[in-house]
């Protein structure tokens, strides 16, 4: 049924055959790109919006709070009256900053988010890019944005721009291991990197439920090392505001720090869609044994529902964390991944691969 009546392969064939058949092959194929670009580029910005009013709400609710209320019903026009105010706000020069590199770094963040995004799967055939590598290449794409955050805060002549930007690279370095060896951990079981495979491999169940308990640690390990990647709290240190201002961004104004700002919630996005697409099944329904009616009426919901579901419940889960825990200090995020997650993450690797081995995966 899902595979069947929501497959948008369909309506994507259909329009390149048009395009193709009006325009030609090339000119056809220039037209696909520059759509699918302007596509991206409003959901982009349509999606980061949205989780900035989002997570401007669940603050408010675990801190018994009512959060934005004025602009707009229920305050859903205050995050965009936030960044039309950004967009107007003049752009302050530097005093003896390194021009060049204090203009670039914004935008190296933000591509390494944008090329990451373009890989995400939301239903089957409605996704820009699907290559066979997919997972790597998400990993290649979301580690540039490293490289702006050093630049940014080497560039900006600022010590709390600095020392921002050296604990956000220190951070960011060490919990990449556990990200990777997390994902890695599922390709064993999954035997490919691309991603539409992995999703059809859960047709017939999710991976955190057949994955037995090495896909459960390894789903466990990503939220948390993830988390800390993205420096969201409680593993913020590179943005202490009661230390260091804002951080490596200390010195941005206008545009630019909207860029930043944009950055770190589409990462935040990214790490739940490959977390929802390795261990929650991406966009196939939820369907359990035997029962078909229930499994039935699930095939009903639209896959792409399903999707941004599963994704916003793990955004969700990402968002407790930052208002529900305190913030570590440096040697306790550097002590919880050299000391704790890595080596779990090893062993863990092992342990799946022994199950794969042995064929004792469902």
């Amino acid at each position: 049924m899902t595979g069947l009546v929501y497959d948008f392969s369909v309506i994507t064939q259909s329009i390149d055959h048009y395009l193709v058949s009006h325009w030609g092959p090339s000119l056809a194929a220039t037209i696909e790109f520059v759509l699918v670009g302007i596509l991206y580029l409003l959901i982009y910005a349509l999606v980061g919006l949205m989780l900035v009013y989002a997570e401007r709400r669940i603050c408010a609710f675990i801190q018994c709070r009512l959060g934005p209320n004025r602009v707009g019903p229920q305050g859903i026009f205050q995050t965009i009256a936030d960044f039309i105010k950004l967009l107007l706000k003049e752009n302050i020069r530097i005093e003896r900053a390194d021009k060049l590199l204090f203009f670039v770094a914004p935008f190296i963040i933000i591509v390494g988010s944008f090329l990451a995004f373009g890989t995400i799967p939301f239903a089957k055939g409605l996704h820009a890019l699907d290559p066979d590598i997919g997972l790597f290449f998400i990993m290649a794409a979301t580690s540039i944005g490293v490289i702006g955050i050093l630049l940014a805060g080497w560039s900006s002549n600022s010590k709390y721009s600095l020392i921002g930007a050296m604990r956000s690279g220190a951070q960011i370095v060490s919990y990449e291991l556990s990200v990777g060896l997390a994902i890695v951990t599922m390709v064993i079981l999954t035997g490919t990197l691309q991603l539409s495979e992995i999703i059809e491999m859960q047709r017939d169940g999710w991976f955190i439920f057949k994955g037995h308990i090495p896909a459960i640690l390894s789903f466990v390990i990503l939220l948390i090392a993830g988390t800390a990647e993205t420096n969201r709290g409680p593993f913020d240190l590179a943005e202490a505001e009661s230390e260091l201002t804002a951080g490596f961004h200390t010195e941005y104004s206008g545009i630019k720090f909207a860029f930043f700002f944009l950055a770190e919630y589409m990462n935040m996005f990214v790490l739940a869609s490959v977390a929802t697409t390795l261990f929650l099944g991406g966009w196939m329904p939820l369907h359990l044994g035997n029962f078909e009616t229930f499994n039935h009426v699930m095939d009903f919901i639209p896959p792409l529902v399903w999707f941004l579901v599963k994704v916003f419940t793990v955004i969700y889960i990402i968002m407790l964390f930052k208002w529900t825990y305190p913030r570590l200090r440096i040697d306790q995020l550097l002590s919880l991944e050299w000391k704790y997650l890595l080596p779990i993450n090893l062993f863990n690797l092992i342990l799946m691969s022994v199950i794969v081995l042995l064929g004792l995966h469902f």
